[in-house]
């Protein structure tokens, strides 16, 4: 915020206020922040609005009765609201205010194909941007921009004023040389203007001279604008396009995912000693000899959770033992400053990029076998029909007494296998008690109405050279969902657990379907002669008992789809409006606080709430965006890199023939995905047919104007792969011949 700088000689002269001064209606609030105050920003826009036109300095000093010795100062601050875009000066520099000149303010939302589109703050409609003024900025900027017209799609038409704030300082992207001039392409599509390479300074023997295709970073030194174009200076080599691993590098730098840990989180975790130490187990509860063990996947290594189950009357005792990872990060320590920049960790194939050093994330948070670790236990009483009767928050010290994989569990209990049955040994009686409490989880999740979708969820098999040898499809056995009903009831207390106490929290909510979806998704369940219940506010049983309905039908795959995508995506926030998917009132995340900064933040929330405290130093809504913010950061670069290791894996294949499923349907076209290949690719529209198709979107369909021929999502069809562009990340299949 700007500061009143005043001469010795001003501080000291006497200054009585007009009345001009003094209908500020800010002035006492301004009085007491400065020691010689200003008008206050709201009052500048008041009286600016009341003039109706562009004002100059001196006019604006008149009316506002500023004095000499003020002027400087004055001036500061109305260019401090220019670059709050609350202002404008224009050509004569007479000050504006925006909205009174019909100029808008956004964020730039680039279009590969060169135009773009700015995303008005007030939620108005987009402004179309042709190519000419994209020119003058790069994808996410900030910028101000005055609707000219409207285009040939009928679209408002925007011309940029002014950009407020540039996005990008850093870009990754590819080298190309032509002429002797070389330039990157950017490997972030939406960045369409290629930026030229400046050369090293004279004598700097030290810069990287990159070669032609390679990959590089590169910082901007100069920003595009209406007689240029962007300019920057590589600043890292990573390498050439096809080495192993540069999927990975690219991504992490396109998303500006942070990967690499500052000194001070290092230096911290440093000190971190590596085992648990006596002193750690004051106040906590000792548990080492309850049977816990962990229940992963084969490559997991950041064990967060240990279960155990035992029978207690007609009912269960389920104990989830979460690690505690609060007692070495801090609130507002420089590990928590990285993991809350990081939001979460993030999952590649072969490649995790961890929320947390490796000393905590696989060492001391840890849940690892046969070892002392610190956990936050959430200790349940469960009746037969799977109700949480009572619940306790602790802390406490554990050893998990067996480090165990769902496929080994799988075996022991359903399929007997001695292999798996020598290993678990003595523990089998627990996990038999865990498998029994699931099966009433269920019952009681049934009955609660959560939506439980049906989907394929593939892995990637790798070969020595880190690219793909095969995808095939893997299966979640029960022993997965033991693990998600343990999950799902520790969650829920903790969610119980800081409502109850009206304690700030970041909930884990799930909204139903807008009006406008609702709407839609019943006109197209109309023409299957299919109806979704629960009037204009329909619940998750209501999804969940249509579900089970056309479980047995050929279409259902299809209905299912459109259903899903009738709802909104899940998010963090301290509004808790519940979960719709899980049908739940309230719900939070508590389970993988390795992983995840929400869930870190709500151990923090339980231990202040225990010590009848209150944990509330921070903006709980603004980080809640920004965890759902990074959570969507992550699921894009993972995209990315998994569409690019498919585009590798399907080069040679130019020319088969596959079968597959329309897994979506778009305005200039259809995705296919690919039987046994687990592959996506688009049939463009002008390769469905000699015909003219349109897109019908209530029927999810593309038809074609002559022929009436039908392409609905989920049709069965037969494709031939006939590109594969590394560069794009896309794949373009068209009909094959019936």
């Amino acid at each position: 915020m700007e500061k009143t700088r005043l001469s010795n000689k001003a501080k000291n002269k006497p200054h009585k206020f007009s009345a001009i001064r003094r209908a500020d209606p800010e002035f006492e609030r301004e009085r007491q922040k400065y020691d010689h105050p200003l008008p206050s920003r709201e009052y500048i826009l008041q009286t600016l609005a009341e003039q109706g036109v562009p004002v100059g300095f001196e006019r604006i000093c008149e009316l506002l009765d500023i004095a000499d010795f003020e002027r400087e100062s004055f001036s500061r601050r109305l260019g401090a609201m220019a670059r709050d875009a609350q202002l404008l000066q224009n050509r004569r520099n007479d000050w504006l205010i925006p909205d009174k000149a019909d100029l808008l303010k956004g964020k730039v939302q680039g279009h590969p194909d060169g135009f773009g589109f700015l995303i008005r703050e007030d939620g108005g409609p987009d402004l179309f941007l042709p190519e000419k003024e994209m020119d003058k900025v790069l994808h996410g900027d900030h910028a101000i921009a005055r609707v000219v017209g409207v285009d040939r799609k009928g679209r408002p038409e925007g011309k940029i004023v002014e950009v407020t704030e540039r996005a990008n300082s850093r870009v990754v992207g590819r080298v190309h040389q032509e002429h002797g001039v070389f330039f990157v392409v950017a490997e972030n599509r939406r960045i369409s203007q290629d930026i030229l390479v400046a050369p090293p300074e004279k004598g700097d023997k030290k810069a990287p001279r990159p070669k032609d295709g390679q990959v590089v970073m590169i910082e901007i030194v100069e920003q595009p604008s209406k007689q240029s174009q962007p300019i920057g200076r590589v600043v890292e080599i990573l390498g050439n396009y096809a080495d192993p691993g540069m999927e990975i590098e690219i991504a992490l730098r396109k998303h500006e995912l942070p990967f690499e840990f500052s000194k001070e989180a290092l230096a911290q975790t440093k000190k971190i000693p590596d085992a648990v130490r006596k002193s750690d187990w004051k106040g906590r509860e000792n548990l080492t000899e309850l049977p816990l063990v962990t229940i992963d996947g084969e490559t997991a290594k950041d064990f967060d959770d240990a279960v155990f189950c035992e029978r207690q009357g007609k009912g269960y005792r389920l104990v989830v033992a979460i690690a505690d990872v609060s007692h070495y990060v801090q609130d507002s320590d420089a590990l928590d400053a990285t993991a809350r920049e990081r939001g979460n960790s993030v999952y590649f194939p072969r490649r995790v990029i961890p929320m947390l050093p490796e000393k905590l994330s696989n060492g001391l948070c840890s849940l690892n076998p046969q070892v002392e670790r610190l956990c936050m236990v959430c200790d349940m009483a469960i009746s037969a029909t799977g109700a949480i009767k009572q619940y306790r928050f602790y802390p406490a010290v554990i050893w998990s007494h067996a480090r165990l994989t769902y496929t080994e569990v799988a075996a022991a209990l359903y399929d007997k296998d001695n292999a798996a049955l020598a290993k678990i040994g003595p523990l089998l009686p627990y996990l038999e008690n865990l498998d029994a409490l699931y099966r009433v989880l269920q019952k009681a999740r049934a009955k609660r109405g959560a939506i439980d979708f049906e989907t394929v969820e593939t892995r990637m098999i790798f070969d020595d050279h880190g690219k793909i040898e095969r995808i095939e499809p893997y299966e979640r056995n029960d022993a997965h969902r033991i693990i998600e009903e343990c999950m799902l009831a520790a969650n829920v207390c903790a969610s119980d657990f800081l409502k109850e106490r009206e304690h700030p929290a970041l909930y884990r909510i799930h909204e139903g379907p807008t009006p406008e979806r609702l709407t839609k998704l019943r006109d197209f369940l109309g023409t299957f002669g299919l109806q979704l219940t629960g009037g204009d506010d329909p619940q998750a049983k209501d999804y969940a008992q249509l579900i089970d309905k056309i479980k047995d039908r050929p279409d259902k795959q299809l209905l299912q789809t459109v259903m899903l995508r009738s709802l909104k995506q899940a998010i963090y926030s301290p509004d808790n409006v519940g979960h719709f998917g899980l049908a739940y009132e309230s719900y939070t995340h508590f389970t993988s606080p390795i992983r995840r900064y929400p869930d870190l933040l709500i151990h923090r929330a339980i231990k202040s709430a225990l010590a009848g405290k209150r944990y509330d130093t921070l903006d709980w809504e603004a980080v809640g965006l920004a965890c759902s913010a990074t959570e969507r950061r992550a699921d894009e670069a993972t995209r990315d890199v998994e569409d690019w290791l498919k585009c590798w894996y399907m080069q040679d294949r130019v020319g088969e023939t596959f079968t597959g499923s329309i897994s979506s349907v778009v305005p200039f076209g259809i995705f296919v995905a690919l039987d046994e290949v687990f592959v996506e690719g688009l049939v463009h529209v002008s390769d469905l047919g000699r015909d003219y198709f349109h897109f019908d979107e209530k029927q999810h369909a593309m038809v074609g104007e002559r022929t009436g021929a039908r392409y609905r999502l989920s049709d069965r069809v037969r494709v031939q792969l006939v590109r594969v562009d590394l560069d794009q990340n896309k794949i373009d299949f068209r009909l094959a011949e019936a």
